[in-house]
Order: structure tokens, then sequence, then C-alpha cells
């Protein structure tokens, strides 16, 4: 049984970019636990994640701090459906110089192929990752926090998806 590759998004830097609003993106203000956050998105993303995780067998997932939040705030405004969370909140600090996020996603991928959206990505996060039993296939795909998701970096993530689906794809691992 093949399994279902993932696709696993952060949102600050990746679908709320560092910038001013453009005319492709929105701006809206979110209140999570009593503090006012205004973010950018691009209603776009949306549909075109959507086609992602469609055209490759994928599933979408969230990988950022915003967690349980993004379903309530992120999803509903980009047109996704509530997508599983990975727990990445409350255990702050490096074993190998990895981003934070890195352990939570290792452990909860289980061997499932995957790309992973996210600005703080490195090279120590590519090694934390190829080292760790509980990973199998990966793509990691560094966004520049000031311009976010671009066509590019869907168009890499589906190129390499496009092997994910099948049996015995020999899909690699690709440093940053």
């Amino acid at each position: 049984m093949t399994k279902r590759p993932l696709v696993l998004l952060d949102v600050d830097g990746v679908l709320n970019p560092a910038r001013r609003h453009t005319l492709r993106l929105r701006r809206y203000e979110c209140v999570l636990d009593g503090q006012v956050y205004s973010v950018l998105l691009n209603a776009r993303h949306g549909a075109e994640l959507a086609a992602l995780a469609r055209d490759t067998g994928a599933e979408l997932a969230w990988a950022t701090t915003w967690e349980h939040h993004a379903n309530e705030h992120i999803a509903p405004r980009l047109g996704l459906p509530a997508l599983p969370v990975v727990a990445v909140n409350g255990d702050p600090g490096s074993r190998a110089g990895e981003h934070f996020k890195t352990r939570h996603v290792a452990e909860y991928v289980a061997g499932r192929p995957f790309v992973w959206f996210d600005d703080s990505l490195g090279a120590h996060d590519w090694q934390y990752l190829k080292d760790h039993p509980a990973v199998g296939e990966f793509l990691l795909v560094e966004v520049d926090p000031r311009t976010g998701l671009t066509d590019g970096h869907l168009a890499r993530a589906r190129d390499w998806l496009g092997g994910a689906g099948a049996p015995g794809a020999g899909l690699r691992p690709l440093p940053p």
C-alpha cells in the first residue's frame, strides 16, 4: 500500500508574506488569545494548494505556530477546509541547529513522503530529517518571507510529488 504524501504548510512568511498590501494580497485582522494580528493573504493560494493536493494525491496539513488557529483564521479565507495540524508549539530550542518545528514534523510524517513549505528551513533541517528514522522521502521548499509562496514553489512541489504516489518512485530528499 502506498503512503499518501503530505504537503506541510507554514503560515507566516509563506501564506502571509512580510510585505505591504498588494493587489493580490488582502489584509485581515485575526484575534488569537486576545492579541490582534494582521495577515496578508492571497485568495488564489487556496485553490492552487487544493489543486496541488488533488492532482498529486497529497494531503495538506498545517505545520505552523498558528496550529489549530490556522483552521479558524487562515483556511476559510483561502477557501480551504479544516486541515490536520502538526503540533509544533511547546518545545523551544534545537538539538542540532534545526528549527524547533523540524522535530515535530519528523515525528508527524511517520515515513510518509512530504513537501514542506516554510521560510525558516536550512541545511540543519535537511540533515536532521535525512538522519531521522521516522522520515522517508521529502522535499524542503524554503520560501522567501518577503514574497511568500509563488508559482515556482508550487511547480517545484508538483514536479517532486509527481512520483510520490507511485510505488517504487524512488524519490530522493533534496537539500534546500
